[in-house]
């Protein structure tokens, strides 16, 4: 921290009034940025500690000196702040908290209820009338336990719609994936009973399945139905070589728990949290976790251990490994079922522990150093970290070989390759119609997917490639070359427009209306052929044609920018050719017509098509659309 530097007074007055009690604090910048969550049992004690020391140039002091404002929230307990803080770290993303993005929702296996139940995959808020089997770790893992059932216990998995309608047994029946419930094929007590072991078979039961099994067989054995008899020895044999399969997958005998096993690897400034879930004591597979900001993860907890004496040397203690682990425990559990079981890499908190318990209402431990069974899963576990982050390691390496070879290539000067910024253009349509560009983002060495942007172009002769280029460009564009002539914009380094000499003399021309640089603008033009690996870089600036090399990394990163801005383009075309062809649209634009409504007008209907041709008395039959909303609807589609 800058000797001479001083914060605001006002600043110092609100952290002198804070309260002696548990609770919440954020900083934030003088942009409104936030730069840290954190919690504390006191409250005035923990942020004062912040504002009274002088931190030097450590990360913690570069952090101090940009707070120009702080939040606070009181709590009644530290389980309360503990949800807080991790609630408050996931929505807000500050720059100084180690942070775990987990963007996909866990799947489910589903039973659902129905006379005849049936076994589906499921993504989504769980509802009480059905059964749910789970969290799987990926989508792989439901499937693979739902074809399990198929052959084991024979559940179908067509949709009622399906089923209510089928008049004979569909293929699954013919390859014994079904029993053909649909059709009368089994009983509903027999079906009933399958259900039941298969419920039993997820929850780790599997003992009991195969003794009900063999007293079945052997019944049907007695009255000598030898046919019954045989397909029952059929299904226990099946039964026997997945559990044969699965106990050599997990190292040993199943031990009928529910466990996550929790292994951290740290290296080269990343980090890998693997989780792996164990369920009825059936291994379901792995997931990896990659936080950010774990540079600043020691720095900070040291910062805060400073203001409880006796906690100074436990949390001076914890290794960068255990402070990833505890910050993805805390993160994790807050939207994710706690299993009764966590077996660890690194010591956790038992603090953290209790906080969890107390907020969750479900008691579970935290095993360190297991031994025998959880010892070979944590070994398993501990082993795919290190391979995810070496992955990791090595695609980051190849990325940044790739950004470096473009600069070079381009003869672009950066002092900081990461600060490079690539935007790229593509133009889609079908024969005129539905015409839309795309401009995606390269920059910090990686597609940046919330930055893209999609252009309706409209007002130009139909199929004209051109004019299209020349309408996104001149809207890209326009403000921002005023911004950057009054210092408060930036220019990207590269515009590639996928095309070749017309698409980049086009280009040329917007950029000298609007005053701006011509040699930022490259064209990727096809190669002799339109081979893939002859492409050639053309420049609006008068530069002579590129040819990078078939194997040249910075051709691979082109192409690479340029596929993806052609997928995004012409994934908008198709969704924009669809809704222009159903006049979807037509119906979202009618004042008083929302997605309930709109879905019920299309399922008595079927299709807009048919929605147009009803007349407005037919219309007003949909329950929730009045005589006066029909009228309105009639009039927008004619």
């Amino acid at each position: 921290m800058p000797k001479d530097f001083e914060f605001a007074p006002e600043l110092l007055t609100e952290v002198a009034a804070l309260p002696a009690l548990p609770g919440v604090y954020r900083y934030f910048d003088a942009e409104g940025g936030v730069l840290y969550v954190g919690k504390a049992r006191n409250l005035k004690k923990r942020v004062a500690n912040y504002f009274q020391k002088n931190h030097g140039g450590t990360r913690i002091g570069h952090m101090v000196t940009k707070i120009s404002r702080m939040e606070t929230t009181v709590v009644r307990s530290e389980a309360e702040a503990l949800l807080l803080e991790n609630n408050l770290i996931k929505t807000l993303n500050p720059r100084f908290n180690i942070l775990f993005r987990d963007d996909k929702s866990y799947p489910y296996l589903k039973l659902a209820t129905h006379q005849f139940a049936r076994v589906a995959y499921y993504r989504g808020a769980v509802e009480k009338k059905h059964k749910y089997f789970g969290p799987y770790p990926s989508a792989w893992a439901v499937k693979e336990s739902i074809l399990l059932l198929q052959k084991v216990f024979k559940l179908r998995t067509c949709e009622d719609t399906v089923f209510n309608n089928r008049s004979r047994p569909c293929l699954l029946y013919q390859i014994k994936r079904c029993s053909a419930p649909c059709v009368g094929h089994i009983t509903d007590e027999a079906y009933a009973q399958d259900v039941a072991n298969a419920e039993k078979f997820l929850q780790g039961q599997t003992q009991e399945i195969l003794t009900g099994l063999e007293q079945q067989m052997l019944a049907h054995a007695d009255k000598l139905e030898f046919e019954q008899a045989a397909e029952l020895r059929n299904r226990m044999s099946a039964l026997s070589k997945v559990l044969h399969q699965q106990s050599m997958e997990i190292g040993g005998k199943n031990d009928n728990v529910d466990v996550d096993i929790l292994a951290v690897k740290v290296q080269g400034g990343k980090a890998c949290v693997n989780l792996a879930m164990v369920r009825g004591g059936r291994h379901l597979g792995d997931r990896p976790y990659f936080p950010t900001h774990i540079e600043n993860a020691v720095d900070v907890a040291e910062m805060d251990a400073e203001v409880d004496a006796e906690d100074t040397l436990a949390i001076k203690a914890k290794s960068l490994e255990a402070l990833v682990l505890e910050a993805f425990i805390a993160q994790h559990y807050i939207d994710v079922p706690v299993p009764p079981m966590l077996v660890c890499s690194e010591p956790v908190d038992k603090e953290l522990i209790a906080a969890l318990i107390a907020q969750s209402g479900v008691k579970f431990a935290a095993i360190h150093q297991p031994r025998e069974q959880r010892r070979i899963w944590l070994d398993m576990a501990m082993k795919n970290a290190e391979l995810q982050l070496a992955r990791l390691l090595a695609e980051q390496g190849s990325q940044q070989a790739r950004t470096r070879a473009l600069a070079e290539a381009m003869d672009l000067s950066l002092d900081d390759l990461a600060s490079l910024r690539i935007e790229c253009f593509d133009i889609s349509h079908t024969a005129g119609e539905a015409t839309q560009a795309s401009c995606v983002v390269f920059h910090e060495h990686k597609m940046q997917s919330a930055q893209y942007r999609r252009y309706n172009i409209e007002g130009i002769t139909p199929g004209d490639d051109y004019a299209a280029m020349r309408q996104v460009l001149t809207r890209r564009y326009s403000k921002l070359a005023e911004a950057v002539k009054n210092n408060d914009g930036r220019l990207p380094d590269l515009v590639l427009v996928d095309g070749g000499k017309g698409q980049v003399s086009m280009a040329r021309e917007v950029f000298t209306e609007l005053g701006l640089d011509l040699g930022l603008i490259a064209g990727v033009e096809k190669g002799e052929g339109r081979k893939v690996g002859l492409e050639e870089l053309v420049f609006a600036d008068g530069r002579e044609k590129v040819y990078l090399g078939r194997d040249s990394a910075a051709l691979m990163l082109i192409a690479q920018i340029r596929d993806e801005a052609h997928r995004f383009a012409i994934t908008g075309m198709r969704a924009k050719r669809a809704s222009v062809r159903t006049g979807a649209s037509k119906l979202e634009d009618i004042e008083g017509i929302g997605p309930k409504k709109r879905a019920s007008l299309l399922q008595r209907f079927g299709g807009i098509r048919a929605i147009a041709s009803a007349s407005a008395e037919d219309i007003a039959t949909v329950d929730g659309i009045s005589k006066e909303l029909a009228e309105e609807i009639y009039r927008a589609l004619h």
